[in-house]
C-alpha cells in the first residue's frame, strides 16, 4: 500500500489592477487605519467606503481629514486604475485640491470619484504617452445617507512616466 502525500495548498494571487490598487491603499499605514474598501470600480468611476468610528471626532460625526484623505485617495486610485488598464507605468501625485464641507455625516463615509467636467481620458492618456507627464481633475464626494451633499472636492492630479 502507498503512502499518498497530502496535497499542498494552492495560493492563489489576484494580481488584477483593482485588488493591486486595494493592497498599495492598504500597505500604507494612515490609509489602512481609516478602515477603507474598494466597493466600486468602473473605468469612469471609484468608490471607496469606510467606517465611521476609526473616522469619527469629538462631536461624533466623521473626521474632516479623514474625509478629505479618501476623497483624495478615490480620485489617486481613479486614475492609478485607468493607468493600469492602459498598460501605462506612471507615478501620480495629488497637485492640489479644493474642498467643501457642507454639512456634518453621522456615518459611515462613502466617497465616489470621477473625472471633472470638462476633462477627458483620452487626452489624459495622450499627453502623458507624448510629453512623458500630464495633469487631470478629478471631482470626488460624499453623500449623506437621506441625500445630499456632506462634503465635496475638486482636485488636480498629475501623473508622470517612470523609467
Amino acid at each position: 500500500m502507498t503512502q499518498s502525500t497530502p496535497a499542498i495548498p494552492q495560493t492563489v494571487i489576484d494580481l488584477s489592477p483593482l485588488r493591486m490598487l486595494e493592497a498599495e491603499l492598504l500597505a500604507m499605514p494612515p490609509v489602512a487605519a481609516l478602515g477603507l474598501r474598494i466597493v466600486e470600480a468602473t473605468g469612469d468611476r471609484l468608490r471607496l467606503h469606510a467606517p465611521l468610528a476609526p473616522n469619527i471626532n469629538d462631536k461624533g460625526c466623521a473626521f474632516g481629514g479623514s474625509l478629505g484623505s479618501l476623497m483624495t485617495l478615490a480620485g489617486w486610485g481613479l486614475i492609478v486604475l485607468r493607468l493600469a488598464e492602459a498598460g501605462l507605468d506612471a507615478d501620480v501625485f495629488v497637485a492640489d485640491s479644493d474642498i467643501r464641507y457642507r454639512a456634518p455625516l453621522y456615518a459611515d463615509i462613502e466617497t465616489t470619484a470621477e473625472l471633472a467636467e470638462g476633462e477627458s481620458w483620452e487626452d489624459f492618456l495622450s499627453t502623458l504617452r507624448s510629453r512623458g507627464r500630464a495633469r487631470l481633475s478629478v471631482r470626488a464626494v460624499v453623500c449623506l445617507p437621506e441625500g445630499g451633499v456632506a462634503t465635496e472636492s475638486l482636485s488636480r492630479y498629475a501623473a508622470k512616466l517612470r523609467g
